[in-house]
């Protein structure tokens, strides 16, 4: 599988390491959360994680936000990538 080459300018706007905010949207499931935090644990150093998460007006959606320290614009993208990647995730922000 060829690794998909991303155009980001992260690296121009901050100072790593930082706090970086991901936004994901996902279907409103038991193991959203769960399958959310596994993926940042095995992309991060360990840290005391806390997902705020938001249900959507109706309940179907769940909007989990995750505060995580970054240390490159690599860093950034493949976290991009990794949360993408669950199925239960519709949009990454």
């Amino acid at each position: 599988m060829a690794h998909e080459v991303k155009d980001t300018k992260f690296d121009e706007y901050l100072e790593f390491p930082c706090s970086f905010n991901f936004k994901i949207l996902g279907v409103a499931h038991e193991n959203l959360v769960d399958h959310i935090m596994t993926v940042v644990r095995q992309h991060t150093d360990a840290g005391d994680y806390s997902p705020i998460v938001k249900p959507s007006s109706k309940g179907n959606y769940h909007s989990v936000t995750v505060n995580v320290t970054v240390t490159s614009k690599h860093h950034i993208e493949l976290l991009y990538t990794e949360l993408g990647k669950i199925e239960l995730v519709r949009y990454v922000l």
